[in-house]
Parts: C-alpha cells; sequence; structure tokens
C-alpha cells in the first residue's frame, strides 16, 4: 500500500539535483505529488510529496545515498497527501521598501488579521548592500475580502513600506 511522505532536500545548488533525486524516486517505484523546487542565495532548496509504498525510514534509506553524494540535508515526514484540493488565490500583494528586520513578521500579522490565507510567498533582497531593498509578492485569499486587506496592510504603509494590492482573476475551465 502506497503512503504519501513530504521530502524535504537543501544544499548548495548545482547542476543534477533535481535529476539525480528524482530518478533515485522513480527507480523505486515511487511517484510525485505537488512540488517546490527553488534556489534561495546559492542554495537549492526542494519540497516534494512522494507516493511510496514503504515506511518512513525505508523512504529515508532510499534517499540517503543520493542525498550525501549531493551534501545535501534530507528530512522525511509522513502526510496525508491532499491532491487536487487547490485553492485559487483571489489576491496579489507586492512589497517592497528599505530592507529591515520584520518587515515579513508585520505584513503577515497584519494579513492574518482578516483572515489572508498564504498560497504563495516569494521575497528577495535588491538593490546594493550598502542600501538594501526587501521585495516580497505573496498571493492568498480572504472571506473578508480587499477592502479589508487594504484596510489591514495600512499600518504597513504607514511604516513606510510599499504596498500594491491587486485582484487575481483566474479562468478555470
Amino acid at each position: 500500500m502506497s503512503h504519501w511522505f513530504m521530502v524535504t532536500l537543501v544544499g548548495k545548488d548545482r547542476p543534477g539535483i533535481v535529476a539525480h533525486v528524482t530518478s533515485a524516486l522513480y527507480d523505486e517505484g515511487c511517484n510525485l505529488g505537488e512540488t517546490s523546487m527553488l534556489r534561495l542565495g546559492g542554495n537549492f532548496t526542494i519540497m516534494m510529496m512522494v507516493s511510496y509504498n514503504g515506511n518512513k525510514k525505508g523512504l529515508e534509506n532510499l534517499l540517503l545515498t543520493v542525498a550525501q553524494s549531493l551534501d545535501l540535508q534530507l528530512h522525511v515526514d509522513a502526510i496525508e497527501a491532499g491532491l487536487h484540493q487547490h485553492l485559487q488565490p483571489q489576491m496579489r500583494i507586492t512589497v517592497s521598501g528599505a530592507d529591515r528586520a520584520g518587515i515579513v513578521a508585520k505584513v503577515t500579522t497584519a494579513l492574518s488579521e482578516v483572515g489572508f490565507n498564504i498560497l504563495e510567498l516569494e521575497s528577495d533582497v535588491a538593490g546594493t548592500e550598502a542600501r538594501p531593498i526587501y521585495i516580497m509578492h505573496i498571493e492568498g485569499s480572504s472571506d473578508e475580502g480587499m477592502d479589508a486587506v487594504a484596510a489591514a496592510l495600512e499600518v504597513v504603509r504607514r511604516d513606510g513600506i510599499d504596498v500594491k494590492l491587486s485582484p487575481i482573476d483566474t479562468l478555470i475551465g
């Protein structure tokens, strides 16, 4: 019987990581569900849902050799799959301002107060080392609507952070 696991791998970016990891999984009869793989600051991170006929320890052992050969940190958790339950984002928020500690905490706290469900969050530091600019893109939804989200984000704007809120029109079908 197949079980679902969340596999996380993190290490220095180099070509071939995805090929080696996914080939090892395929060779052992695993299937992938949803995945997220991206480069962050010279490191590469993989999060993927893996369907495997064995247990957690068996999956860890299956991936241990490839993880060690690529100098990747490996973490495996048993999960409920939840496939095909995609929430569609209603809003996109772009945040930018002089980089300083607390921007993510301040923005996400304001959003949580109106029940905003973050479906995706990406951030980057641009500018120069002397004048860094923090940029964050968030997609998600709130039953409270755009006006409530805009009002909640005013506390962030008053702190000198630029915030843009726009609707996302998703065509399905």
